[in-house]
C-alpha cells in the first residue's frame, strides 16, 4: 500500500475505522499505519466474500462474447466500471436459459467487492423462501434490513418459479427499501410484462416492476444455450474417443 496520507485517509474512512479517524492528526505519520489498513482490508474482503457467497464462476474474460446472437458487449464493460453505483440504478439481465446472465452479474457483483462495495448474491428462491419462512416480526424485519442495507444485492434467476402473493409482497417490499438508495442486479428469463405469470395475482407487481425499472440498465441477451454447447462438445469427443479406440487407432495422451 502507497503511504500517501490521503489515501491511508480513504481507506480508514472506506474500513470505518472512526476511533483512527478521530486521532488522525497524532498517527498520520506512524510507520505501522499502512500495514495495520492492509491488514484490515484484506480481513475486510475476506469477510465480506464469505457473506456474499458468489462462489465460482467464470471470469469476464474468458465470457465468450461470440456465443449470444446479440448482447451489448460495451454496455456490460462499462457496469464493470462500477458508476451505476453513484444514483443508485438497478442493472436487468433478461434472457434465456445458459447466456451467461449469472456470470455476468456474478463478474459485476466481485468488482464492487473488490472495490469495498458490501455485496449479497443470493437465487430468488432461496432469498424469497427464507424470508417467507420466518415466524416472528422481529425476524423479519432484521433479515429484511440485512438484504436492504448491501450495497449491491443481486437476486438471480426470477422468473424460473412461481410465487405466492406472500413471496410477491416481501421482494416489493425489499425492493421498496432499496430504491433510490443503492443497486439491485436482477437476472431473469421473463420479460417484465410476463412478471404476472411469475407473481400470479399479486398487486403488487406493476409497482414492483416500475421501481426495478426506474433508472435502470436493462442488458438483454439474445442466444442458445452455452451449457447446452459445451455438453454437445463434451458428448462428440467422446464418441470419437470411443470411435477411435475400437478402430484400433492410438490416442493421443490428454
Amino acid at each position: 500500500m502507497m503511504n500517501n496520507p490521503d489515501i491511508l485517509l480513504n481507506r480508514a474512512k472506506a474500513l470505518r475505522l472512526n476511533g483512527l479517524i478521530t486521532h488522525w492528526d497524532e498517527i498520520a505519520g506512524a510507520d505501522w499505519l499502512a500495514a495495520v489498513l492492509q491488514w484490515r482490508s484484506d480481513r475486510s474482503m475476506r469477510r465480506r466474500m464469505r457473506a456474499a457467497r458468489l462462489g465460482h464462476f467464470k471470469q469476464l474474460s474468458d465470457y465468450d462474447w461470440h456465443w449470444p446472437r446479440r448482447i451489448d458487449r460495451a454496455a456490460v464493460e462499462d457496469l464493470m466500471t462500477l458508476s451505476f453505483m453513484n444514483d443508485a440504478a438497478n442493472i436487468v439481465f433478461i434472457g434465456p436459459n445458459g447466456v451467461g446472465k449469472s456470470t455476468l452479474a456474478r463478474n459485476v457483483a466481485h468488482q464492487a467487492l473488490i472495490c469495498g462495495h458490501t455485496v449479497l448474491f443470493r437465487t430468488a428462491s432461496e432469498m424469497l423462501g427464507e424470508l417467507a419462512a420466518l415466524d416472528s416480526d422481529a425476524a423479519l424485519r432484521r433479515r429484511l434490513h440485512h438484504y436492504a442495507a448491501a450495497d449491491v444485492l443481486a437476486i438471480d434467476e426470477v422468473g424460473y418459479l412461481s410465487y405466492s402473493n406472500r413471496h410477491a409482497d416481501l421482494l416489493f417490499e425489499l425492493i421498496s427499501r432499496r430504491y433510490e438508495k443503492r443497486s439491485t442486479i436482477i437476472t431473469t428469463n421473463r420479460p417484465f410484462a410476463d412478471w404476472s405469470e411469475v407473481f400470479p395475482n399479486a398487486a403488487c407487481v406493476v409497482s414492483l416492476v416500475d421501481r426495478l425499472m426506474h433508472r435502470s440498465e436493462v442488458i438483454s441477451i439474445e442466444g442458445d444455450s452455452y451449457r447446452f454447447k459445451e455438453a454437445a462438445e463434451r458428448s462428440k469427443a467422446q464418441r470419437e474417443k470411443r470411435t477411435s479406440r475400437s478402430s484400433g487407432e492410438k490416442v493421443p495422451a490428454a
